[in-house]
């Protein structure tokens, strides 16, 4: 026989546990497999129809009160437990706080601030790019023939027949000359592609180039600017010696060396003024306009200055070796 007064029943015991456990036991008593609720449908199966149709009405109505009233005691139960545990936590104020390291810079991005320091005190604005390029601005407008190695899959990452990741950051050169007019002065810096892993050199690493386009641009300002960079940057007593050499974008073109602590010759950048053809490839008139460009290793120059012999510890992220270099520290 079906019960009115079993949720009035139910409540009570509900409502008299404090767990999660003891409610569990209550909610197999009532609704499980073997609980009130079921027992009393199986009970009715013998009643006749119309007799059979309102039972089970009022049993709906039952088990739907019992859920009901489950689950608000539950909840109940899981704020009274916060509440306590809360209340155990209790933080000792006259505690020392906990010392958290601060961390600096990396000696790459160190290395391009110190870099870009210098040049924008001497008029030069920093400009950024697209590291993913087409093969005009990466390689044809830059003067470079379609013989070139360069252009092969051996030293560069295709992505389409049209389409690489940029070899070099001269790209950003070619898209400031066609959008802006002389006299342009300009520094850039960002992240190359070659295809080349050794202690020398990585599949990615960073460049800076600068370029300085105006009417009266002359080899021995190019020169003079190199040597007042690399003093600043290695120091006063830096030997430098330049070299002629070949770049298709420049002409005449050079190389940079620095006499280093074992007494030899290494070279930190290329320079040379800007080959005519590219100065026609921007539609900047050559015979009234000429300009310089130069172009350095990020990771060249940091190895230099901080007598590191393996390019490839820069980017092992091991925290015994990035912890030696304490630039400006950053919170």
């Amino acid at each position: 026989m079906i019960s009115d007064n079993i949720v009035i029943i139910a409540k009570k015991e509900i409502y008299a546990v404090k767990d999660i456990n003891e409610l569990n036991i209550l909610k197999v008593k009532y609704l499980g497999k073997k609980g009130y609720i079921t027992k009393q449908f199986l009970l009715i199966k013998t009643l006749k129809k119309e007799e059979k149709i309102n039972k089970s009405i009022i049993l709906n109505k039952q088990k739907k009160k019992i859920i009901k009233i489950i689950k608000k005691r539950q909840k109940e139960i899981e704020i009274e437990k916060n509440k306590k545990k809360l209340l155990n936590q209790k933080i000792d104020i006259s505690l020392p706080g906990k010392y958290i390291k601060i961390g600096s810079e990396h000696p790459i991005k160190s290395t391009i601030n110190k870099i870009e320091k210098f040049f924008m005190k001497v008029g030069f604005k920093i400009v950024i790019g697209q590291e993913i390029e087409d093969v005009y601005h990466n390689f044809d407008a830059l003067n470079i023939p379609k013989y070139h190695p360069i252009r092969t899959e051996q030293d560069t990452f295709w992505l389409d027949k049209n389409t690489l990741l940029r070899t070099q950051t001269s790209n950003i050169q070619i898209r400031i000359m066609k959008k802006e007019k002389p006299p342009i002065r300009i520094l850039t810096s960002g992240k190359v592609y070659r295809n080349d892993y050794d202690r020398n050199h990585t599949p990615m690493f960073h460049q800076i180039e600068g370029l300085f386009i105006d009417k009266k641009v002359t080899f021995t300002d190019l020169k003079s600017i190199l040597v007042l960079f690399l003093n600043f940057f290695f120091g006063k007593k830096c030997k430098i010696r330049f070299r002629p050499s070949y770049f298709p974008f420049t002409e005449p073109s050079l190389e940079v060396d620095i006499l280093n602590q074992k007494k030899q010759w290494i070279e930190v950048l290329g320079a040379g003024m800007v080959h005519p053809n590219v100065l026609k490839n921007v539609k900047i008139n050559s015979s009234k306009y000429y300009g310089y460009a130069f172009g350095m290793g990020v990771e060249r120059l940091a190895m230099l200055q901080y007598n590191i012999d393996d390019i490839r510890l820069f980017y092992e992220n091991d925290i015994r070796f990035l912890k030696q270099f304490k630039f400006n520290n950053f919170i």
